[in-house]
């Protein structure tokens, strides 16, 4: 589900590049942003972290299965 979810949502619009992207870079370059830049990055975002908190759990988990058996 959070790939799927990363894929679609934290990348759209795809063309001339994704989203998340410009906003990232932005971002870095630290060039003012209006709030609006703000949340649309926090909205983009949200799948990637819930991607990576996940595969986190999963990791985990998998490791302490590995240990018990």
């Amino acid at each position: 589900m959070g790939a799927i979810g990363s894929l679609t949502l934290g990348l759209a619009p795809f063309f001339p590049h994704a989203h998340i992207y410009k906003q990232l870079v932005r971002l870095f370059e630290q060039r003012p942003a209006e709030p609006l830049d703000t949340v649309d990055l926090l909205l983009h975002g949200a799948p990637w972290v819930f991607l990576v908190v996940s595969l986190a759990a999963w990791a985990i988990d998998a490791a302490r299965r590995a240990r018990s058996s």
